[in-house]
């Protein structure tokens, strides 16, 4: 995302962001977006193991008896 970007702009990126938000919610803001980034790539893993692991049978599903 930030690859497309030279150092000048970044720096107008911070520099907005830190107007915005001021120096003392910065940190906040910081630990916000991390989690929300942290909580989103723990989803799209979740769902890539779910969808890549085998289908499993019911756990609770007994095997039926052919004589009773």
């Amino acid at each position: 995302m930030l690859g497309n970007l030279s150092g000048g702009e970044i720096l107008i990126l911070l520099l907005v962001v830190l107007l915005v938000f001021g120096a003392g919610r910065l940190p906040e803001a910081g630990k916000a977006v991390g989690k929300g980034l942290r909580e989103f790539s723990r989803a799209l893993n979740e769902a890539r193991d779910s969808i890549e692991r085998p289908a499993e049978p019911p756990r609770d599903a007994r095997p039926k008896r052919l004589v009773d």
